[in-house]
C-alpha cells in the first residue's frame, strides 16, 4: 500500500492540530497504516493539493481540493470521536 500524505490543519498549526495529529498517529499505529503527517496551518493547505492524500481540519474551510477533508473537531470536544476515527480510517484505506 502507498504511503498517505495526511494533512493536519488548524488555524495556527500549532495546539488543535497537535491534538488531531497524536490521535492519528496512533489510529495508523494501531492498524498498521503507513503515513506520513504533516502539522500545518490551514492556509497552507493549497500548498500541499498537488501530493496530499487527506486533509483532517479543525479549522472550517470553504476550498475544495482534490482530497478528502475531514472536520475534526470532534477530538476537541469528545463527542463524536469514534465517527471522525471510522471516516479517517476509510480515506486511509482508500
Amino acid at each position: 500500500m502507498k504511503k498517505k500524505k495526511v494533512l493536519v490543519a488548524c488555524g495556527a498549526g500549532i495546539a488543535t492540530s497537535t491534538v488531531v495529529n497524536n490521535a492519528i498517529e496512533e489510529m495508523a499505529k494501531e492498524h498498521n497504516l503507513t503515513i506520513d503527517l504533516v502539522q500545518i496551518k490551514i492556509a497552507e493547505v493549497a500548498s500541499h493539493k498537488d501530493t496530499a492524500d487527506l486533509l483532517v481540519t479543525t479549522a472550517m474551510t470553504k476550498a475544495e481540493y482534490p482530497f478528502p477533508v475531514i472536520n475534526a473537531r470532534s477530538f476537541l470536544t469528545g463527542i463524536g470521536t469514534d465517527e471522525t476515527k471510522k471516516q479517517i480510517l476509510e480515506a486511509l484505506k482508500a
